[in-house]
């Protein structure tokens, strides 16, 4: 079974993964599964009223679960050269499991540029959920070598993909809110 069978099997079962992304590592699980965004809450040690990030392999995916996308967003994805997270103001849920979203509603969400990443969000035909793997609190981990032991230990599947230390460290996201009416707010440079 290849890496990305075996990560998407897991997922499938409502298991958590431990990913590669576009950024940096990842804790990840279908976004659709309350009990499995519930598990990466607690592998985190994260109060569920701090919003985790969900990935799309695609911009035609984001009408499927966000409401109200303004215009303006898509040239926003378009002109990124580096990983961008958009929070939008309404989630759909259902289809995203109710304990996704912010307590206000809103979504943050990342078009992923990683070939893996894609590939999982295709075949499983839902967003994933994607959050640093680290323990709430504790630094963002820049390479594999960096994800706590306790966090290997606890999840259902550890991707092999991605392991190599790129030649940078990743770095997060840029963040920034954009309304429905289309204004907008940087989050997080």
């Amino acid at each position: 079974m290849s890496d990305l069978e075996a990560a998407l099997a897991a997922l499938k079962r409502g298991g958590v993964i431990l990913y590669p992304t576009d950024t940096v590592w990842g804790l990840g699980c279908d976004a659709t599964n309350a009990r499995a965004v519930e598990r990466v809450y607690e592998l985190k040690q994260r109060s569920d009223a701090k919003a985790l990030i969900t990935l799309l392999g695609s911009p035609s995916d984001l009408e499927r679960w966000v409401d109200g996308v303004p215009e303006v967003a898509y040239q926003l994805l378009e002109a990124a050269v580096e990983p961008l997270t958009v929070v939008y103001d309404r989630a759909l849920v259902p289809p995203l499991a109710a304990n996704l979203p912010a307590p206000d509603g809103s979504l943050a969400v990342r078009i992923t540029a990683d070939p893996f990443c894609r590939e999982l969000c295709r075949r499983l035909r839902r967003p994933l959920v994607s959050t640093s793997a680290n323990i709430s609190g504790s630094p963002t981990p820049k390479r594999f070598a960096d994800i706590p032991k306790q966090l290997l230990d606890a999840v259902d599947y550890v991707c092999t993909s991605g392991r190599r230390a790129p030649a940078e460290p990743r770095k997060p996201s840029t963040i920034m809110k954009l309304t429905e009416s289309g204004v907008i707010t940087i989050i997080r440079p």
